[in-house]
């Protein structure tokens, strides 16, 4: 089989680094949101279940086919948006089902439609490059601001990063993740206790629907979703060089999340911060090979559905420090592609840098995150200043 003949080292440590990013920095944020609905353990355990075999199966199945890195993941912003809303409307659970599956319809509607793809290609390359670079440079400098607390650890990472950086380019972050877990374990810092050898279960919830779920849930998760998520993620697949078929990969993320919705999958999207990680050439030095991370990466979330709270505990013994410091390093090499990209032609390098500070900034605006705000301020920048230049010409 032609994946096995591509397959890497590095990308298989790619697929474990994007899992672990991924869910150690907001899974967190996904319990919240089960239990601001009332979901018992084993109602959470199945939210992990759908979610994990939603964006496993996801990104798995088209990376294979396109031989593309296809990057989905559950959307953050989303589930701090029903985490809040949860609370605050005392919705059940089965109220919480509906709503999921009427965002999951909207965002199958976007795919089908075209007109959020229509809406992505209009936006210049150094605009998307800024984007990125702005998502992905607040891990990186994470990854240092945690040298505060870790010093040992994190300077240990980032010399073995240099050192196999230089010397063994391909495996730099597998043998930097390796030194920060022994490390760490050297330290005393590994939360063993976490670890529960339990399985995941799917347990199905009757949705009902109500219009105030349809405008306290899901109306924001789907705006946030798709602003938050979708739109940063596809300015990574943009920005990585890669031509993907969007609208029809989004309507499989809407048709999968109705589908899972019953049973916690609330809502799937693009990634873009681990998306970045398996697109990057840290994953495989061959941009066509690079959909083998994907794919590992699919498969990693597809065990994480089926074992729950076995590997899920697993990843979360990592002390966090870890998980930041790994992910800054993973993306170096994204952050600076983007940074080159945006600021490659000067008649767009003040549209791109605005861009790129607003996303940085992290402000969020009625609900909608920077990323958003950062294209919208790039745009209205960049609309501006040809129109100056038509009427000054």
């Amino acid at each position: 089989m032609q994946f096995f003949k591509d397959l890497s080292p590095s990308a298989i440590v790619a697929g474990f680094v994007s899992v672990l990013v991924g869910l150690t920095s907001s899974v967190a944020i996904v319990f919240q949101a089960a239990q601001a609905f009332g979901a018992t353990p084993a109602e959470i355990a199945s939210w992990m279940w759908a979610l994990g075999l939603g964006m496993g199966l996801c990104s798995l199945v088209p990376s294979l086919i396109l031989k593309k890195p296809v990057m989905v993941a559950w959307s953050t912003p989303g589930a701090a948006v029903l985490a809040t809303a949860g609370v605050v409307g005392g919705f059940s659970m089965g109220e919480a089902v509906g709503a999921f599956m009427v965002c999951a319809v909207l965002i199958f509607l976007s795919g089908v439609t075209g007109w959020f793809e229509r809406v992505m290609g209009k936006i210049p390359q150094e605009i998307a490059a800024a984007l990125l670079a702005g998502v992905l440079a607040r891990f990186g400098m994470q990854a240092f601001s945690a040298a505060e607390s870790a010093p040992v650890l994190i300077i240990a990472m980032l010399l073995v990063y240099l050192v196999t950086r230089r010397w063994v380019p391909r495996y730099a972050v597998m043998f930097t993740l390796a030194a920060g877990v022994v490390c760490a374990a050297l330290q005393g810092k590994m939360n063993w206790s976490a670890i529960h050898w339990d399985f995941a279960v799917p347990i199905f919830t009757m949705p009902t629907f109500s219009v105030a779920a349809l405008m306290s849930l899901a109306l924001p998760l789907f705006v946030v979703t798709m602003a938050s998520q979708n739109l940063p993620g596809v300015a990574v697949i943009h920005a990585s060089g890669y031509d993907m078929p969007i609208s029809r990969l989004i309507s499989m993320t809407g048709f999968a999340t109705f589908v899972l919705a019953p049973f916690g999958g609330y809502a799937l999207n693009f990634s873009a911060i681990t998306a970045a990680i398996c697109m990057g050439p840290e994953a495989h030095p061959d941009p066509a090979k690079r959909y083998t991370a994907a794919a590992s990466c699919g498969i990693f979330y597809i065990f994480i559905g089926i074992f729950g709270a076995v590997v899920t505990g697993l990843l979360i013994a990592f002390p966090k420090e870890l998980v930041m410091g790994i992910a800054g390093l993973a993306l170096l090499g994204s952050i600076g592609n983007g940074l080159a990209a945006a600021v490659r032609d000067e008649s767009h390098r003040e549209a791109a840098l605005i861009t790129f500070l607003v996303t940085l900034s992290g402000v969020t605006l009625a609900g909608i995150g920077s990323a958003f705000w950062g294209v919208v301020a790039g745009s209205l920048a960049l609309l501006i200043q040809s129109r100056v230049l038509r009427r000054s010409t």
